[in-house]
């Protein structure tokens, strides 16, 4: 049970769904429930019509209905963000199955939801604690991610909270060489100069505003490709297109670009960046710094949530320490790791090279499967006794 599935998969959870239906098709039998437009191959539980322009978080709630009534085949419910939580929770009740809930962000982390969803986050966050609270097993993205599950929720029994990281294909995700119709060359990228790569939504969660006012101070022949798109408000679009305005003002080489690019062009732009950058405030795990690590780019990342579990600081990148107290610290520290590894062209290669070693190593999406249908069985065990 999701919001996102391919063709319409926006971040990181969507990301996951998708990598881990196609190897959990290889175990077991899998329905998926989702939400969006009507498509082949999957149930798509739609709003109520009648609620056409009510807050997000009913509408949300209404479709959650369809995607339980349409589930009564399952034996085994399993959830993804809050979104399909309440789906997952009441067709636990209604047919007696187990639930499993993945928790890939936790409401209570992001209050700035509420400049998005208005009340509708207090509902979003009841539903979420409901869900998470009567789940018979919650799976966490990273270890990191599972103290904040437990800090949230300190009813919840720490022996129903499982660890199972997010992974990476790495055949879909390695290094290219730009090919013809490059993407940076339509954008006019400068291939002889360094370039600093940014892939993420315009929210206050992945911090795209302290990276455009980190890059005022980055080295000159220094360029920023902005892949950042689908702002949470009209207000923080309007707050990072003023930045990066005032940015490009100040200096060459800023290229922003605001519409969603396809796998092949995103793999492109990683590919040929000297570093990628994650300033993200809050990141359970973070999804993009493993494609960019696959890619065989160097990382500079925040050291917030789980990203330390992926980025391997003065390994396969550097980890700049966030304080929301002195965020302006954290934007020179940004810019000083990043100078850092463009000076420095060697050891953004050794970086590179031993991210992508990482991530065949460690973050196949096959064995999170493994790891999965492991839970699924345990759960079933429990009802039965």
């Amino acid at each position: 049970m999701t919001r996102e599935y391919p063709p319409e998969v926006y971040g990181g959870a969507g990301v996951h769904v998708t990598e881990l239906v196609a190897q959990l098709r290889h175990l077991c039998d899998v329905d998926v429930h989702c939400m969006g437009a009507p498509r082949p191959g999957v149930t798509v539980a739609q709003p109520d019509p009648a609620l056409q322009g009510a807050n997000a978080a009913l509408s949300t709630l209404s479709a959650d209905l369809n995607m339980v009534n349409a589930a009564a085949a399952a034996t085994v419910v399993h959830s993804h963000t809050w979104y399909a939580g309440m789906a997952g929770h009441l067709a636990a009740l209604l047919y007696g199955v187990p639930h499993v809930l993945t928790a890939h962000s936790l409401e209570p982390m992001r209050p700035w939801k509420a400049e998005q969803l208005g009340g509708g986050y207090r509902i979003s966050s009841w539903v979420e604690k409901t869900a998470v609270e009567a789940a018979d097993a919650v799976i966490a993205v990273s270890s990191g991610m599972r103290d904040d599950v437990l800090r949230a929720y300190p009813g919840l029994d720490p022996h129903r909270v499982h660890v199972v990281k997010n992974g990476i294909d790495t055949e879909v995700w390695h290094p290219v060489a730009p090919a013809d119709g490059s993407v940076l060359a339509e954008l006019g990228v400068d291939p002889t100069r360094p370039i600093v790569a940014f892939v993420g939504r315009i929210t206050r969660q992945k911090g795209a505003a302290h990276l455009v006012a980190a890059a005022h101070h980055f080295a000159p022949e220094v360029q920023l490709v902005l892949c950042a798109g689908a702002p949470d408000t009209p207000e923080i679009a309007e707050e990072v297109a003023s930045a990066v305005q005032a940015l490009s003002a100040a200096r060459s080489g800023v290229f922003w670009v605001r519409e969603m690019l396809p796998t092949n062009k995103i793999r492109e732009i990683l590919s040929a960046a000297s570093t990628f950058v994650c300033p993200s405030v809050y990141e359970p795990l973070g999804i993009v710094n493993l494609e960019a690590m696959a890619c065989a780019t160097a990382v500079v990342a925040s050291d917030v949530g789980g990203i330390p579990e992926v980025v391997a600081d003065q390994q396969t990148g550097l980890l700049v320490h966030y304080d929301p107290n002195d965020t302006a610290a954290f934007e020179r520290e940004l810019a000083y790791a990043v100078n850092s590894i463009v000076a420095d062209p060697d050891k953004a290669r050794q970086f590179g090279a031993a991210g992508r070693q990482r991530c065949i190593e460690e973050f196949s999406w096959a064995h999170i499967a493994e790891q999965t249908v492991e839970i699924y069985r345990g759960v079933s065990s429990q009802r039965q006794q």
